[in-house]
């Protein structure tokens, strides 16, 4: 099967889903053009941030046969995003549960959660670590974070947008969102079953895998 994954860190995303800041809604923020060291207007404010699992989503896509695509999730995602001054300091962490896989087909659910995939038994988490990120364009940054399945990690850049903060409420802590994208290949994390059949070719051109993440991350103190 070929996976695109679509990680709202890990924040991956997360597979920052995640992402620095996770992961990872829909109101686009302007930046400002930032100064030397500083992230600028383009993240929230320093600080702590916990991925809210309600509200973060982890999507992935995969390639069925050639022509064909199937869209699935996983819906237990977890994690953290600190934001710097420094965007060199930024950092985010994601862990996705991987027994949580949903394709809305029981029968295929259970053959990826097997050997020949996610082998979740053996291993039942995704990873997504990242430290350090730089201004692509306008309001958009990329994060090159180690992404782990299997027990296998690669480094997956990830690029991610900041969406916005919610309107304050009084003795709750700032929410914030981001969005966040991956592409790699999956047989480098040792999903070969089925390579030819379903990709068309082998190695097939380019990543074959993409995350997406959409996420909503709480600050780790309140509003006054």
């Amino acid at each position: 099967m070929r996976y695109r994954a679509r990680w709202n860190v890990f924040a991956i995303g997360t597979l920052a889903y995640a992402l620095c800041a996770a992961g990872i809604v829909t109101v686009a923020t302007a930046a400002r053009p930032a100064k030397p060291g500083t992230t600028g207007q383009g993240l929230p404010p320093p600080g702590s941030y916990e991925i809210d699992p309600p509200h973060t989503f982890a999507y992935f896509d995969a390639r069925h046969e050639v022509v064909g695509l199937v869209r699935g999730r996983f819906d237990k995602v977890s994690g953290t995003i600190t934001v710097a001054r420094d965007p060199a300091a930024c950092s985010l962490d994601v862990t996705i549960d991987a027994s949580s896989i949903s394709t809305q087909n029981a029968r295929r659910d259970e053959d990826l959660r097997g050997p020949d995939f996610f082998d979740v038994s053996n291993f039942p988490t995704l990873t997504y670590h990242g430290r350090g990120i730089h201004r692509v364009a306008g309001n958009a940054w990329t994060m090159d974070g180690s992404l782990t399945i299997r027990g296998m990690t690669k480094v997956v850049p990830l690029r991610f947008t900041f969406k916005g903060t919610a309107p304050p409420e009084p003795g709750k802590p700032a929410r914030v969102a981001f969005h966040g994208m991956a592409a790699t290949k999956r047989a480098e994390f040792g999903m070969k079953r089925d390579l030819l059949k379903e990709l068309g070719a082998v190695p097939a051109p380019g990543p074959d895998v993409e995350l997406e993440l959409d996420s909503e991350a709480l600050a780790q103190q309140p509003h006054p």
